[in-house]
């Protein structure tokens, strides 16, 4: 049995992920793992695809926008405060701010994530911004 934690998200980012937004490591068990993520103001992340993992995404503040490709089906959707959408296993995905705010949200990745090999950036909608 895992022994219970608590933690604070972290000051500075911990991380910089694949898609190139900044990452805030959060807690973890043997089945998933959470992290915090945010993309500065009207920048475009990296468009990635994950080998192992998926995820759960939960969005808190800022505006923007994410792209999901699988199997031949492609959208865009708004994102903002409240919104939650799911990228499966394999799903292309790329997302960008607007505005003056940074964009962030929490996501959930099952199993935890692996490193940095997990990622593959792929060809996205928009052209990154991000290094």
């Amino acid at each position: 049995m895992a022994d219970f934690e608590t933690q604070h998200l972290p000051v500075d980012r911990t991380a910089i992920a694949p898609d190139g937004s900044d990452v805030r490591v959060l807690l973890g068990l043997a089945c998933g793992g959470m992290a915090h993520f945010e993309l500065g103001p009207n920048q475009v992340s990296n468009a990635v695809a994950h080998k192992t993992v998926e995820e759960i995404w939960y969005f808190l503040s800022g505006r923007g926008q994410m792209w999901r490709r699988q199997s031949g089906r492609s959208e865009v959707v708004d994102v903002y405060s409240g919104v939650c959408l799911t990228i499966p296993l394999g799903t292309h995905f790329q997302f960008r701010s607007f505005g003056y705010e940074p964009l962030t949200a929490i996501g959930v990745t099952m199993p935890p994530w692996p490193g940095a090999d997990e990622a593959i950036i792929v060809r996205g909608k928009w052209q990154p911004t991000v290094v």
